[in-house]
C-alpha cells in the first residue's frame, strides 16, 4: 500500500481553503520518477475560480518538470473521487489510463482503490486532437 502518498494527501488536506464549502480535499501525485507532489483545494467567493486539490497537485508537479502520473491519492471526508475536469487534467499526464491507480481514502481512513480509466471511461487523449501546428513541450 502507498502509504507515503496517502500521508501526503492527508498532510495537506490540513492546510485546504475551503471556507465556503467546509470539503477539504488533500491530493498527492507520485510521478514517473517516483517523487510526490501534494495540492489542497482553494476555494474562491466566485466558485469558477476554486482550485481542486488534484490539480493543484498537477500544477505542481508540471512546474518541477515533470509529466507522467503514475499514481494519485485523494483524501476526503468520504472518499469523494475527482471532479471531471479534474479526471481530464489526469488524462493529459498518462497515456495508460487503465493503469494509472487511483486511490480514495475517507476521513477514518478507509481506501477505495479505482483507476483513471474506471472513473473517466471516455476521457481524450493530446494525441487524438487534430493540430494545425505542433504542439511545443
Amino acid at each position: 500500500m502507498p502509504d507515503d502518498l496517502i500521508a501526503s494527501a492527508r498532510m495537506v488536506r490540513e492546510h485546504a481553503y475551503a471556507p465556503y464549502s467546509g470539503y477539504k480535499v488533500g491530493a498527492a501525485i507520485r510521478d514517473e520518477n517516483g517523487a510526490i507532489w501534494a495540492g489542497a483545494n482553494v476555494e474562491n467567493v466566485s466558485y469558477g475560480a476554486t482550485i481542486c486539490a488534484e490539480r493543484a497537485a498537477v500544477t505542481a508537479m508540471v512546474s518541477s518538470g515533470a509529466r507522467i502520473i503514475q499514481a494519485l491519492s485523494v483524501v476526503t471526508a468520504d472518499s469523494g473521487a475527482p471532479c471531471g475536469i479534474c479526471l481530464q487534467v489526469l488524462r493529459e499526464f498518462t497515456d495508460d489510463p487503465a493503469g494509472l491507480k487511483i486511490l480514495l481514502v475517507d476521513g477514518g481512513g478507509s481506501i477505495s482503490e479505482t483507476t483513471l480509466a474506471e472513473l473517466l471511461p471516455r476521457g481524450f487523449a493530446s494525441t487524438e486532437v487534430p493540430r494545425t501546428e505542433s504542439p511545443s513541450q
